[in-house]
């Protein structure tokens, strides 16, 4: 509805514009953008353990010391203490994954490490066939 303010004479055009019906047809497109949009789903592929069945055996005590992998804010990679680059990573993320019982990996990332870096380390811990991993909260 068009709101009309003064005085029109008889003959004058109206430069008013009806704006309810330019109105209506925005909110039927704005309705059927959002009906036809598919939902978002982001999908984490999670492979967590199951439970031990009640009459399985404790694990076997030689469990081997876990491996901590520490990436610093400056996004140096050290391997039990020792820095280390991405190509000695791997080699030694491979001699791991060739051992009977495998040790379990603890990534220790600093709050300020890139996300690229630790993405880095955690991809090449499953390339490399490792089974064992978790993340411990930065400092």
């Amino acid at each position: 509805m068009a709101m009309q303010v003064g005085e029109v004479a008889e003959g004058e055009p109206l430069s008013e514009i009806n704006t309810t019906p330019l109105i209506d047809v925005m909110l039927v497109l704005l309705i059927m953008l959002i009906v036809t949009l598919p939902p978002q789903r982001h999908a984490v592929k999670l492979d967590t353990p199951l439970p031990p069945p009640p009459n399985q055996p404790p694990p076997p005590e030689d469990t081997p010391d876990p491996i901590r992998i520490m990436i610093g804010f400056d996004n140096q990679i050290s391997w039990m203490g020792e820095t280390v680059n991405r190509n000695l990573l791997d080699q030694r993320m491979k001699v791991e994954a060739q051992r009977p019982i495998q040790p379990e990996i603890h990534i220790e990332p600093d709050r300020r490490a890139q996300y690229g870096v630790v993405a880095h380390v955690m991809a090449a811990a499953q390339r490399n066939g490792l089974k064992k991993m978790g993340v411990i909260g930065g400092t």
